[in-house]
């Protein structure tokens, strides 16, 4: 099996180490991809860190993954050698049950296998726990691997496989269009992606900051108002006037407040994952018929028409890009929200 040289942590507060970790010989349906650029998700944070429960180490994260095709198996069909190609969250799933059967392996009711900090099921060749993308090299199946559209560099490519999709899924699931009223709340390396993709589906889309500092970005990215969540003033002028509020914001919120901002039928779908529960009262729904939903990542369908989606429309994340030296500081800056708007490593310096 081939040693690959990877930045892995040895322990939840540790810092970053270069290491060798094995991948396997490719199979018939897989695809060797050589990384170019990972996507650094604050998701890699929580799971390294044990804040989402005990992670296994040596841990090497990264589901942000873009980069060349070097080999592929005997029976793949979909990529050949010298294509772009990208991993997001996931690297198999049990294609049984109905959700993968769908076209929704995100949800796979047997539990998918994500891309790092998960056991390999008995009998797989790579064994062991998943390793991610904050290596030189990844093996998995053709039909976990996404195309990547020549329009799309690389390095801009590779948050989309998380970024990119955690808000296209939802903005598509929900209608945002034409004639509807989207409101963006918080504009990180999610909402940043959320204010792209609404505004080019055709939404008007309201973006939701804590402060004002991000306005001008805001209203570049598509966005026809930029208003703060620490002015009561806009709670007063957006009172029932939004459609669709998608939350990416990862942090405790006065949902009740925020319910207040959605028109009739109107949805909040939360996509950020805070380590408290959340509480809010059942009249916040019932006033006025309002949903409360959540949604995860997409499937590999969906992640690909998002991809051709972005290289048709020029969409792509606005990003930082560092090397692995960096990579400690730059979790330091992803966690006190000091980053515009998602940082990229190049993995050439691994």
């Amino acid at each position: 099996m081939p040693a690959v040289s990877a930045l892995a942590v040895p322990s939840a507060r540790a810092p970053f180490e270069r290491i060798e970790i094995e991948r396997r010989e490719p199979g018939p349906h897989d695809v060797v991809i050589d990384i170019a650029f990972a996507g650094i998700c604050h998701s890699d944070i929580h799971t390294a860190r044990d804040e989402w429960g005990a992670a296994h180490y040596p841990l090497v994260p990264g589901h942000e993954i873009a980069g060349v095709v070097s080999a592929i198996g005997s029976e793949v069909t979909r990529f050949s050698v010298g294509d772009h190609a990208g991993v997001g969250c996931f690297v198999d799933s049990c294609r049984e049950c109905e959700n993968c059967l769908d076209g929704e392996e995100q949800y796979c009711l047997r539990g998918g296998l994500y891309t790092y900090n998960t056991p390999r099921p008995e009998g797989d060749p790579e064994g062991g726990w998943t390793q991610g993308g904050y290596a030189k090299q990844i093996v998995v199946d053709e039909n976990y691997t996404l195309r990547i559209p020549d329009a799309l560099p690389l390095d801009k490519a590779a948050p989309l496989m998380c970024a990119g999709i955690t808000l296209y899924s939802p903005l598509k699931h929900w209608g945002a269009g034409p004639g509807v009223k989207v409101g963006i709340l918080g504009m990180g390396g999610l909402g940043h992606m959320g204010v792209k993709i609404a505004a080019a589906l055709g939404a008007e889309v309201t973006v939701l900051g804590h402060s004002l500092s991000k306005k001008d970005d805001g209203i570049r990215f598509g966005a026809t108002r930029y208003l703060a969540t620490n002015d009561p003033e806009t709670f007063r002028e957006l009172k029932r006037g939004l459609d669709l509020i998608i939350c990416t914001v990862g942090s405790d919120l006065d949902f009740d407040r925020i319910l207040r901002l959605l028109k009739r039928d109107g949805t909040l779908v939360n996509v950020g994952l805070p380590e408290n529960p959340m509480s809010l009262r059942a009249s916040s729904l019932t006033a006025q018929r309002i949903s409360f939903a959540g949604s995860n990542i997409g499937g590999i369908r969906e992640t690909q028409e998002m991809l051709d989606f972005c290289a048709e429309r020029g969409i792509t994340p606005e990003i930082e890009l560092i090397t692995a030296d960096q990579v400690s500081e730059a979790w330091d800056r992803v966690v006190a929200s000091d980053v515009r708007y998602r940082f990229v490593i190049d993995t050439a310096t691994i």
